[in-house]
């Protein structure tokens, strides 16, 4: 089989190819406990459980959906996902924005319950208010619960069957039920009954936990047909630790998140290698993992040069921080205010197709990563200059001089660094407030990374998200930039973005471009970020 040389999804021959990955694997359970309940009954009468959010043992998937990957015709401009079986249902009607609801105002009145359902006035009070009484009366007009008979407390929420005989919850106003659900002033028994027990979001499968007697307290889902190939995990607070703030965020917690994605990526990679995982149903000791990471390490090293020897060549990580709708009904970040971190791992091909004939592949397809990119400009950097590139850029910005040459003003980019990491504005910012962490420590994934470099890793995400929010920001978007495990590169660093949504620029036609607009030097801004985080948390 040929192995496509250039990414992009158009032939030399005048033709779209594309990647199609139909996932077949099997995931290892390491969750020690059950947390089985009743979410709720149909019809007051047949019990609703989520039995089915705990398997006993692994999760074997042998029949996932397909997804379709689909390089961009300029191969910088990244990748498309199509997930066949959500695509499928939209044959007929392809119209991504008949969801969104046609509000209609109602006059001022006094009580909420005078306000129509579809109102915007519920869903911008669902929003802003800090009342935790109105906010009760809010969350009971958006469903139906079930309550404690004896303190009149939620317990769980109504079911109801439709038409077509499909048990759902009994929700009566969808987008005022998010809305109030992520409020952080809504009290918790009504937070947990809408949308943090376990099962209550659906039958995604429970395969991992985290859990401290500190109070810290982590489920990990599986998202088995995803629009990520191969699936995906996410790694959740728990009903019992809510985390709607990054204030609330213990040390324990950023560990605890961070844990479980190390460890379902070491114990991902080896059990695709054929390496013995240390532990089933239970968490990985610090230790245990450690061990892994570098048999995994080992292995990779002495089949150097075998194309065939590692199917999973990278990972994936990114959080997605800050919830929001605004009362048109456009969600405007995160799925959840709960905090949740969602990781997988990537394949080095799919096999590549052409033109509507997917049963049989002509092609190996390189996947996509960001990353690769990165890796690229490294490689052309350093043919031109002669020079490591990454090794040049810690350089300089290290040795940073402000622009305007002002003396006697901040001339620093770093604002938090350790022996392994740096914390730091990027000179050529892409958004109101973008930061990142970078590796100066030779680690270019998180296989290279040891047990120090992870702990400075972990820190240093918790320190710049401490930060942020201190300065003022509700929404932002983190993700992970690093090489293939596989590529020798020693030069490239492990890369963390952190994105800031400003209120005043949430998103132009210029950022599509490429073209970042910015109203201030970076180095003032790190001088800023240097404050709040010397002022501590």
């Amino acid at each position: 089989m040929d192995e496509l040389s250039v990414r992009t999804c158009v032939s030399f021959s005048g033709e779209f190819v594309y990647g199609i990955h139909k996932p077949d694997y099997t995931v290892v359970n390491l969750r020690e406990k059950d947390h089985i309940t009743t979410l709720g009954h149909i019809d007051g009468k047949t019990a609703v459980e989520n039995k089915i959010n705990f398997p006993a043992n692994d999760v074997t998937i042998d029949n996932a959906d397909w997804v379709f990957e689909i390089s961009n015709p300029f191969p910088f401009m990244g990748a498309t996902f199509i997930l066949k079986s959500s695509a499928d249902k939209r044959i007929e009607n392809a119209n991504p924005f008949d969801i969104i609801s046609k509000h209609k105002f109602s006059k001022l009145k006094a009580g909420i319950n005078e306000f129509k359902d579809n109102d915007p006035l519920l869903i911008s009070l669902g929003r802003m208010s800090t009342d935790a009484d109105l906010l009760i009366q809010l969350a009971r007009k958006s469903c139906l619960f079930e309550v404690d008979p004896n303190t009149g407390e939620p317990v769980g929420i109504k079911y109801e069957k439709t038409k077509k005989g499909e048990v759902q919850q009994a929700i009566k106003n969808h987008h005022l039920f998010e809305i109030v659900s992520n409020n952080p002033f809504l009290p918790d028994g009504y937070k947990q009954a809408m949308v943090l027990i376990p099962g209550i979001q659906g039958p995604n499968k429970i395969v991992g936990e985290y859990k401290k007697s500190a109070g810290t307290h982590i489920w990990e889902y599986l998202r088995e047909n995803s629009y990520i190939p191969w699936g995906h995990y996410a790694a959740n607070m728990a009903h019992d630790s809510i985390r709607y703030k990054i204030k609330a965020l213990k040390k324990e917690d950023l560990i605890g998140l961070r844990h479980l994605y190390y460890q379902r990526v070491y114990t991902q990679v080896a059990q695709s290698l054929g390496i013995s995982i240390p532990a089933k149903k239970r968490t990985l000791t610090e230790q245990e993992l450690e061990s892994l990471r570098i048999h995994l390490l080992k292995t990779i090293k002495h089949h150097e040069g075998d194309k065939n020897n590692l199917p999973f060549n990278a990972s994936m990580w990114g959080w997605n921080f800050g919830f929001d709708l605004s009362s048109s009904g456009y969600r405007l970040n995160a799925s959840h205010q709960q905090i949740h971190q969602q990781f997988a791992i990537v394949p080095k091909y799919t096999p590549g197709f052409i033109n509507g004939k997917n049963d049989e592949s002509h092609a190996l397809f390189p996947t996509y990563t960001q990353g690769d990119e990165v890796s690229l400009f490294c490689r052309q950097f350093r043919n031109s200059t002669g020079k490591n590139f990454f090794e040049t850029y810690i350089n300089a910005i290290k040795n940073n001089r402000r622009m305007d040459g002002r003396k006697g003003k901040a001339k620093s980019l770093i604002f938090y660094q350790d022996e392994n990491i740096i914390a730091f504005v990027p000179k050529a910012q892409r958004s109101q407030g973008e930061v990142q962490i970078m590796a100066t420590a030779k680690c270019g994934n998180i296989l290279e990374a040891n047990s120090t470099v992870r702990k400075s890793l972990d820190m240093a995400i918790l320190t710049t998200a401490r930060m942020l929010e201190k300065l003022g920001v509700e929404m932002m978007i983190c993700y992970e930039l690093s090489k293939r495990f596989d590529n020798p590169d020693n030069d490239q660093r492990l890369i963390y973005t952190f994105i800031p949504r400003h209120p005043k620029s949430p998103g132009t036609y210029s950022q599509w471009l490429s073209r970042w607009i910015i109203g201030h030097y970076p180095e003032d801004f790190a001088s800023a970020c240097n404050k709040a985080v010397n002022q501590g948390f």
